[in-house]
Order: C-alpha cells, then sequence, then structure tokens
C-alpha cells in the first residue's frame, strides 16, 4: 500500500483512511489498520447525525452507549500491546472501550458523552475487526457430499487402477489420493469464530432452502461423477486432479445452487466473494495429501507448504482415465462442513444443513 494513497474505506457513507501501523505483541507479527475520518464524500454532505443513526446507539443517563457483538479471538487486535491500541482509541473519540476478558464471548460496549464520539469509536472498532476478522484461517465451509457409497466404490476402483497402470510416473503414488469418505464439492468458505456465527451461518443457509427446492422442484438431484480435469498449464507437474460432477439431465442446476449460496452468505457477510462463479470439482488427487518422509520417525505426517509440494507426471492418468466413470447418485442437501472433525462416517462434521427434497 502507498503511504500517501492509503485505501479508503466507504462505512455508512463515510470516508475513511486505512492506514497500516505496525503491532509487535502479537505471536506473529500482525499489522494495525489505523482508521482516520476524512469527511463526508464529495457526492454526499452526511450530516453527523444522520451518520450516528447508522449505528444502533442507545442514549443512557450519563451519555450514549452502543454495544457490538465481537468473537473473543478479535478482542486482542482491538487491545494492542499493553492495551495502546484501545487506549489510543479511547484518547482520540473520547470515549470508553469496554472490552470483555480474554475467551469469554460478550460485547465490546462503547460510551461516551457525545453521539457522535460513540459513532466514530464504533467505527473505528469495526473497520479494524474487519481487516483482522479477514486474516483468521477459515473453520467451517459449505459443501456437497460426495461420499456415496456407489462414489465411493468408483473412486477406490480409480485409485487401484491408477496405482496398477501409472505408479512408475513421476511423483504417483497412494498417499496423494483423496480420503474416500471426505469426497465432497467446495461452494466456499467461512471463517466462524464463536458458536453465535455458527448459528448465524446455519440459520442463513435454512434461508436458502427455498430457492434451493425451487431449483429442484422438490426432489434430489441426480448427478454423474465422470471424466477427470488438472488444475494448471503443464498436465507432467501437477498438483491437484479433480473429478468432473454434472447434473444427469445436464442443466446448469447445481451450478446455479452454488453460486446463490455464495451470493447470498457474502450478502450476509459471512463469505468473501472469491471468483465470479464458483469453480465445482472434486478432488480425487492432492499432493498436499503427500507423506514427507523426513518426518517418518516423529510419529506421521505433515501438511506441507505450496513451496515444499512434489508436482505428479498426469498425463498417463489423463490419457487413461479422462472418462472413468465414477458412478451416479442422487444429492439431497448442502451441509456447513466443519473443517477438521469428522463424523463417524468419516466424512465432515455437519454444523448445518439442508434438504433439497
Amino acid at each position: 500500500m502507498e503511504v500517501l494513497r492509503p485505501a479508503l474505506i466507504n462505512i455508512n457513507g463515510r470516508m475513511y483512511r486505512r492506514n497500516i501501523m505496525k503491532e509487535e505483541h502479537y505471536e506473529e507479527e500482525e499489522e494495525e489498520e489505523d482508521v482516520s475520518y476524512m469527511g463526508p464524500p464529495e457526492s454526499e454532505d452526511l450530516a453527523d447525525d444522520e451518520a450516528c443513526d447508522a449505528i444502533p446507539i442507545e442514549q443512557t443517563d450519563k451519555g450514549y452507549r452502543c454495544a457490538i457483538d465481537v468473537p473473543s479471538v478479535l478482542y486482542k487486535y482491538i487491545i494492542g500491546k499493553k492495551g495502546e491500541t484501545r487506549k489510543r482509541l479511547e484518547f482520540d473519540t473520547k470515549t470508553s472501550i469496554n472490552i470483555p476478558k480474554p475467551g469469554v464471548e460478550g460485547q465490546i460496549v462503547v460510551t461516551g458523552p457525545h453521539k457522535a464520539a460513540v459513532s466514530s469509536a464504533v467505527t473505528r472498532v469495526e473497520v479494524l475487526i474487519e481487516g483482522f476478522r479477514k486474516k483468521q484461517p477459515f473453520t467451517h465451509f459449505l459443501s456437497f457430499h460426495l461420499n456415496d457409497p456407489k462414489i465411493q466404490e468408483g473412486f477406490l476402483s480409480f485409485k487401484d487402477e491408477v496405482l496398477q497402470q501409472c505408479s512408475q510416473d513421476h511423483g504417483v503414488e497412494g498417499s496423494i489420493f483423496q480420503n474416500p469418505a471426505k469426497l465432497h464439492l467446495t461452494i466456499g468458505t467461512l471463517a466462524l469464530l464463536n458458536d453465535t456465527e455458527v448459528r448465524k451461518a446455519c440459520e442463513h443457509l435454512q434461508e436458502c432452502q427455498n430457492f434451493i427446492r425451487d431449483l429442484t422442484e422438490g426432489k434430489p438431484l441426480p448427478l454423474e461423477v465422470t471424466g477427470i480435469e488438472y488444475m494448471n498449464d503443464d498436465p507432467a507437474m501437477v498438483d491437484v486432479l479433480y473429478a468432473k460432477v454434472n447434473v444427469k439431465d445436464r442443466s446448469d442446476k447445481l451450478q446455479v445452487i452454488a453460486d446463490r449460496l455464495v451470493e447470498h452468505f457474502v450478502s450476509a457477510g459471512l463469505m468473501v466473494r472469491e471468483w465470479d462463479r464458483v469453480k465445482l470439482h472434486a478432488t480425487v488427487m492432492n499432493t498436499l495429501f503427500r507423506k514427507d518422509s523426513t518426518v517418518e520417525d516423529t510419529g506421521g505426517p505433515r501438511r506441507q507448504t505450496m513451496s515444499e509440494r512434489e508436482a505428479f507426471d498426469a498425463r498417463n492418468i489423463l490419457k487413461k482415465f479422462a472418462a472413468y466413470r465414477f458412478g451416479e447418485f442422487e444429492l439431497n442437501s448442502v451441509l456447513l462442513s466443519q473443517r477438521y472433525s469428522t463424523d463417524c462416517s468419516g466424512y465432515y462434521t455437519s454444523a448445518g444443513s439442508t434438504t433439497f427434497s
């Protein structure tokens, strides 16, 4: 970011500069976002009272008060090193900012003698939270499960045949194949930082049921998993090989459902849009799954960074299995799946779902 041309944020019709200041108190260095009010935009002269009205501020006997829902994992970004961030916010806005104890879910409460001051403090806190929220790893994802027994059987046959016919090709080995119980299509990822946000996501997923059932006519969606494709440009240096999934009647219903789900969750502020359209792909081979032989003696494999990944030669696989049929099944649900957690079937633990029928 250019120092003389900081990024601008439009919040409730007001323009703010996003300045970057170093904070050194976290385990990993973070950048604290300092927000400076620039006044109303040139196209709209927004009165202070109108701007304040956009934020739910209540009047009290001692002045004004506003409570903000903030996940506890983000408190530290408002507190800062030795409380410096909070002190600066309080000094700049002439307000008091009360933050719950670390690990205790609650609300950050801003109080002050003037409504405009409380509004300014709340806006600055919200912008800080917005910036650091985007840096949190995703915890959940919306998925279409593909671990139907028929698809799993077809996948295991595919794995056996590939290892029999192509194991001499560079990088092709059993460890880079997907776990058949976890076969799925990812629709979009979410960082849900407390139980309240998980419940909110589940509620929004339920709100999508009507348009989903309109598209599927209240019936499960017959799918076929046929053919394979690779992610990058060079088939001799592949990191991800995936199976292609289509609706049996060749309609775009599955794609439309995925795109509308993302649109809904982006609008709700629960998801960040990455692409214009969801790229639906069922990963069957991924070099991130590869075992690292250098850590075998320490108790098992570890995940590798992108720079450590060893690509595999997929040319023969693509030639021999281009039209491979994994099978057919009827899809009847969208799941809010939890990362790093599995249920008794081996699939990702579901925090919520909605059905097609």
